[in-house]
């Protein structure tokens, strides 16, 4: 797994929502055409400033899903029984918007995601989503 960059540390208290933004080999690049990838983590991040801490990856081995993004529950989110949720082929401002809200709204275990969310969600395999937690 690459290195994972924090945009800033947790606010006290309770710990808040991550957002893992892959842009590894195939998400982030041009080889997905018509998404401008800077302006999609700036707005990302822009949206939920304060909400959720948001890193960027290089990779989180799903190049079929590009984009993939990754939302994993707050402390709080994961006492509620929320688990990370996996969102591949995040490739319309539409969906980065849903993404936002939600997590602006609290995140695994603690908001039901906008209902469109379930046709990005996928299930990665096992040793990805171990990765994901180192």
């Amino acid at each position: 797994m690459s290195r994972r960059t924090r945009r800033t540390a947790p606010a006290t208290g309770a710990a808040r929502p991550t957002i893992t933004v892959c842009r590894g080999c195939c998400c982030g690049t041009p080889k997905i055409p018509g998404l401008d990838h800077t302006a999609q983590l700036r707005d990302l991040r822009q949206a939920v400033d304060g909400a959720a801490t948001v890193r960027v990856t290089n990779c989180l081995d799903a190049c079929e899903r590009a984009n993939v993004i990754v939302v994993q529950p707050s402390t709080a989110g994961r006492k509620a029984g929320g688990r990370p949720v996996w969102l591949g082929l995040v490739n319309d401002p539409d969906a980065t918007t849903d993404i936002t809200t939600w997590v602006q709204g609290g995140g695994p275990g603690l908001a039901e995601p906008p209902g469109i969310l379930d046709l990005y969600a996928f299930q990665p395999s096992r040793r990805v989503r171990h990765e994901l937690e180192d």
